[in-house]
């Protein structure tokens, strides 16, 4: 009988999983620099091991997040520029965060001409709860004028400065609600763009240091 797959569970096991691939030779890794192949090749192989002791609904990237009952999503990026895509469902997510936690692996690729294979040294496993994965310029903004006294002119403002990708009645509604109550202050740097552009440098710095940012490994 397998487990129920949870938070609690899912970080136990990518940090188990995350020791042993650092050790592991791969030969079709081998010479592979794509990025993305990487990163795919990761993903599925976290799932697999998964899968042999745990029950839970697997998502994609196609149909949304990779743990959907758990609200979580899994990331794969390399050392050498951590970053990855997200889609972009609206403005506020930079403001009230991406409306799910995020689990990322930051890896360190080298390749072993001798036996012609790949490793992945994952030199970083970070687990970052919802309420971290706002922006955060855009948080420590928003917080530093409220804290200023600031009004909702000035809120409009920040917005525009930011280039905030939003219209003049979804600026107004958002700045109510900030007036309202304060944000918790993310901590990914999110780009604007057709897709989001999740950086990751900051989780990294931040890990264990700031609630919510957990190192796992």
């Amino acid at each position: 009988m397998k487990q129920i797959l949870n938070i609690e569970l899912l970080i136990q096991e990518a940090k188990k999983f995350s020791e042993i691939e650092s050790i592991h030779k791969e030969p079709s890794l081998f010479g592979v620099t794509d990025g993305k192949a990487v990163g795919t090749y990761l993903e599925h192989k976290f799932q697999a091991y998964l899968h042999k002791k745990y029950s839970y609904v697997e998502g994609n990237s196609a149909k949304g997040i990779d743990f959907p009952e758990l609200l979580v999503d899994m990331k794969v990026t390399s050392i050498r520029q951590p970053q990855s895509s997200c889609p972009f469902k609206s403005a506020r997510q930079k403001i009230f965060g991406l409306g799910y936690s995020l689990l990322v692996f930051v890896y360190d690729k080298s390749d072993d001409e001798k036996s012609h294979t790949g490793k992945l040294d994952i030199i970083h496993t970070i687990f970052v709860s919802s309420e971290r994965t706002a922006d955060f310029q855009t948080t420590s903004g928003i917080v530093k004028i409220i804290e200023n006294e600031g009004n909702k002119d000035d809120l409009l403002a920040f917005f525009s400065e930011r280039m905030l990708p939003v219209d003049e009645i979804e600026a107004n509604r958002i700045a109510d609600e900030l007036l309202n109550k304060i944000p918790e202050i993310g901590y990914l740097t999110i780009s604007n763009a057709l897709q989001w552009r999740l950086q990751y440098s900051r989780i990294i710095d931040k890990a264990d240091k700031i609630p919510g940012i957990i190192r796992v490994k």
